[in-house]
């Protein structure tokens, strides 16, 4: 999936960054440089292209499973997170992304 995602611990004031790596309806596979324990809850919004423009579905979640990742470049945690809330809008936002519906359309040139 490769989608920028924007999560804050409950009950904390900051947020922070993350990438979604796979996702389904319920829940969440990210990688975040920020060390948290599992049964961590977070406040998640997640951010995707709509054609030509940004939207996001917002959830909260659960830490479930938590695994140092590293990559080439790259040092973090890689967190498996279960849905704990979601509203339906947000539900059929999400079905939607996994679907493959919300893609970005490719420009045509008129001659």
């Amino acid at each position: 999936m490769d989608l920028p995602l924007e999560y804050r611990v409950i009950s904390a004031p900051y947020a922070h960054g993350g990438m979604v790596v796979n996702g389904s309806e319920a829940g969440l596979l990210i990688h975040s440089i920020k060390d948290m324990p599992i049964h961590t809850r977070l406040d998640i919004m997640v951010l995707f292209p709509k054609g030509y423009e940004l939207a996001n579905f917002k959830v909260v979640a659960e830490v479930i499973r938590k695994d140092l990742h590293l990559e080439e470049d790259w040092e973090g945690y890689e967190y498996g997170l279960k849905f704990i809330e979601i509203q339906e809008e947000d539900r059929q936002k999400l079905k939607q992304l996994l679907s493959g519906q919300f893609q970005v359309e490719e420009i045509s040139e008129t001659p």
